[in-house]
């Protein structure tokens, strides 16, 4: 079984971060009635944040290899146990 986004016969490269990926379909926030209320907040929340992140530090790198990244074993949330980066502030 596959989660949801990761599906490849739908999402191409489904384990890649990507921000401009178009994902109709998407169900992460629920759907219909199970719609989160929250949902518009947390994508502009979520847009802002990556924005300010990559401005402040535009050369942020993996301090990993993406092979060696784990995810927290859940069935709730698909996430890392840590994402280990360089940063490097230009002036």
């Amino acid at each position: 079984m596959t989660s949801p986004h990761r599906d490849p016969q739908r999402f191409l490269k489904g384990d890649r971060l990507d921000i401009t990926r178009e994902a109709p379909g998407h169900v992460a926030f629920g759907h219909g009635i199970h719609y989160c209320v929250g949902a518009p907040l947390a994508r502009i929340e979520a847009r802002i944040a990556i924005s300010m992140l990559i401005g402040r530090f535009p050369d942020i790198r993996l301090a990993a290899s993406a092979e060696s990244l784990t995810r927290t074993p859940s069935v709730i949330m698909n996430g890392l146990s840590t994402l280990p980066v360089h940063l490097r502030r230009h002036s």
